[in-house]
């Protein structure tokens, strides 16, 4: 029996972390450069000389930007295994991300949506550099995967580079701007401001962690509240998701306690030391100026249109049995929540509620069957094995391959009671023209390859 579908639409951690810490960030600069008459400017460079800057460069063929007012600023919550991180993860040598999100703010700046990427999340991960210069294959694996590939030789630029061009890749959005929060800053902050109170239910004993907590409330500072944001197995059903919920309440917590401390100019300094040393940002961002006009803009937006979501996907166990650790993307739903997206069309409330009640009924690949024919000709007898190998590692199930009339363009044909299946494996393989059709048959979906198909790399 399979675990049951997850679709997050509430907060999650990676845009908390981001939009809380920025706006505080901006709201506070001024207060802390009075507080400190005297020294003002020399607080100020040191502030903005801590953020980092990087020359992020993503190679191939990038999306089109359907809405060009719009931003989509990549952020991610590093998990670096350098340094005070090293004990954190044995014999990882590799840059790690443990938080992924897309913060999309619209063009007219009136609303904004934070899409929260689980990290276990099956995905096409496609050719990155890497940190030595030679260039890694096309495979499917969990999409963190993508900032180690880049970051193997402790380069952020390529790691950035790499997960940027997953993203992209996978969901059809152009990034504009790369945002890193690194676990390292975290430390600081929660220790300038004196620890943070959490309330297990449960005693915790995570050995991946490094953590051990009794049950009930008390204040973790330094390397237990590190270890709290990040122990996952020993807590709740062990999942990303429930560490996401966990991360989430954490961080309010923290950015409450970071507003009560706005009229200690010691503390406010400290804090912000910290974040700023943390901060990695494309070399667009880099810098306090821009960050506080980010940090405006995002504290601008009514709070019941800034709406926080998770990219709608069940367990691949429901398609691959032994597979109990990741997720897929549900379909079409992932897709269409891409498609707003990039054409900055507001998702909202009732968006999230239609998400929430397909999430009860998801169409797994594993529950499609369907007829892969050729109708490009001789030169489509190749296309037809690839087309089918590619989907049935997709999980979908093939039943049949043989040949069909000559065709021009690859067609998905479905009856009317199979529409919805139709659609998932329209979304799964974007760009292909669907038609629904009674001559499709009634117990099949079929894929019709003409000569422009071309099969991913699955890896």
């Amino acid at each position: 029996m399979t675990t049951a579908p997850k679709v997050g639409t509430s907060a999650a951690t990676g845009p908390s972390i981001l939009s809380r810490i920025l706006a505080w960030m901006g709201g506070t600069l001024g207060v802390l450069l009075l507080a400190t008459t005297g020294v003002g400017a020399w607080v100020y460079q040191h502030l903005d000389g801590n953020i980092h800057g990087a020359n992020i460069g993503v190679d191939g063929v990038r999306p089109i930007k359907f809405s060009p007012g719009s931003k989509n600023i990549l952020i991610v919550g590093s998990d670096s295994r350098a340094g005070a991180n090293a004990k954190y993860g044995k014999r990882l040598t590799t840059m790690q991300s443990d938080t992924l999100i897309v913060l999309h703010i619209s063009a007219d700046r009136e609303w904004a949506t934070a899409l929260s990427f689980p990290r276990d999340s099956w995905v096409q991960i496609p050719s990155c550099t890497r940190g030595n210069g030679t260039k890694s294959s096309p495979h499917h694996f969990k999409i963190n995967e993508a900032f180690s590939i880049g970051g193997d030789g402790g380069d952020i630029s390529k790691a950035a580079a790499c997960t940027i061009k997953t993203v992209e890749q996978n969901t059809g959005l152009r990034i504009d701007h790369f945002a890193s929060v690194d676990f390292r800053g975290f430390k600081g902050m929660v220790n300038a401001l004196g620890g943070i109170r959490v309330c297990p239910k449960y005693a915790i004993h995570d050995k991946k962690a490094h953590l051990r907590m009794k049950a009930g409330c008390q204040n973790v500072r330094g390397e237990k509240a590190l270890g709290y944001v990040r122990t996952r197995y020993s807590v709740g059903d062990g999942s990303d998701l429930g560490r996401i919920g966990r991360q989430q309440e954490f961080m309010k917590t923290l950015a409450a306690k970071a507003q009560s401390k706005l009229t200690n100019p010691a503390v406010l300094y400290d804090f912000l030391d910290s974040a700023t040393k943390s901060i990695t940002t494309d070399k667009f961002l880099a810098g306090l100026k821009p960050l506080y006009d980010l940090a405006s803009i995002v504290k601008d937006i009514p709070t019941d249109r800034l709406t926080f979501l998770t990219v709608p996907n069940y367990s691949r166990e429901a398609e691959v049995p032994t597979d109990k650790a990741n997720v897929v993307w549900q379909y079409p739903q992932a897709s269409q929540v891409f498609s707003d997206l990039a054409n900055d069309r507001e998702i909202g409330a009732a968006g999230k509620k239609k998400l929430a009640e397909a999430a009860k009924r998801p169409i797994t690949t594993r529950s499609i069957q369907v007829r892969v024919l050729n109708g490009a000709g001789a030169a489509g007898k190749k296309r037809l094995a690839e087309a089918a190998q590619q989907l049935r590692k997709l999980g979908f199930t093939v039943i049949a391959t043989g040949d069909a009339p000559a065709t021009d363009k690859t067609v998905i044909s479905y009856s009317a009671a199979l529409k919805p299946k139709g659609e998932v494996l329209a979304a799964r393989l974007s760009g292909i023209r669907t038609t629904e059709s009674v001559a499709a048959g009634l117990g099949a979906v079929t894929l019709t390859i003409g000569p422009d198909f071309v099969s991913e790399n699955a890896g």
